[in-house]
């Protein structure tokens, strides 16, 4: 497991529309959390192998994400205010997640794929839920090459975060969702991103990754994802930590539309 302990410089926007404008945190430590990135990546993959039941799950998962606050909020650079967070919202903070598209590929007239009804993240046998945006490459043929540019569909950082845990070794005929996927916690948001069916993943856990950085390529993986019948995309939510340390989905639409755009 990598892990970038020294950043001389923390970038987390970049731009807005009107002008530059950068926030920093100089001559910063990114706070150790390599335990931690083993302790998800160990109680993720026993969810989905359903090794530990949902009430146990539940409680290793809020006693990580403690860890992680208070990694993260007794670090200098992350001690921040609710006007400072929020100002730094009000920056170009998200970017959209795929490179060389725009919100005109979610799927849907209005992001209605998303429905977060029955979400169940610790019990794997709670079907039907879809609390997140599936956003679509042009890949006719489904050989995961972007139709447009002949070259794989880079999947980028919605926002700046630390790796928590991966999977690259789903293979054909394997009955597991999500295929290869990543997961990223925002200390700034103080939630969880996951990306999904991807193919090639470039980043590992304990990685720090900026808004807009290439994480991953997208791919079919995934046992859904996988089917002739599903078009090449990219599945991305976005659950919000609430006071006990629980997630809670919410709808990323509105920050999509809002990202910035990278060709």
């Amino acid at each position: 497991m990598r892990w970038i302990g020294v950043l001389s410089a923390l970038w987390i926007g970049l731009s807005n529309s009107a002008s530059s404008q950068t926030v920093a945190w100089a001559g910063s430590d990114i706070p150790p959390v390599d335990s931690m990135c083993y302790q998800f990546q160990r109680l993720y993959t026993q969810i989905r192998e359903e090794s530990v039941l949902p009430d146990s799950a539940r409680k290793f998962f809020s006693d990580i994400m403690f860890g992680l606050r208070g990694k993260f909020r007794t670090a200098e650079p992350f001690r921040l205010d609710s006007a400072r967070r929020d100002s730094i919202l009000q920056t170009a903070y998200f970017s959209f997640p795929l490179r060389n598209y725009s919100p005109d590929a979610i799927g849907g007239s209005r992001g209605e794929g998303y429905r977060a009804r029955g979400f169940d993240l610790f019990d794997y046998n709670v079907r039907g839920s879809h609390p997140a945006q599936d956003i679509f490459i042009s890949d006719r043929n489904q050989d995961c090459i972007d139709d447009n540019t002949d070259r794989p569909a880079d999947v980028l950082a919605m926002t700046s975060g630390v790796v928590l845990a991966i999977e690259t070794a789903w293979t054909p005929g394997q009955e597991y969702r999500g295929g290869n996927w990543i997961w990223i916690y925002d200390p700034i948001l103080d939630g969880l991103w996951y990306y999904a069916h991807n193919n090639a993943i470039v980043v590992r856990p304990g990685d720090w990754v900026q808004s807009g950085q290439k994480i991953s390529e997208v791919g079919r993986t995934g046992f859904n994802a996988y089917a002739t019948r599903s078009p090449t995309h990219l599945h991305i939510m976005y659950l919000q930590l609430q006071a006990d340390g629980l997630p809670q989905p919410q709808n990323p639409y509105a920050w999509l539309l809002t990202a910035r755009n990278f060709n």
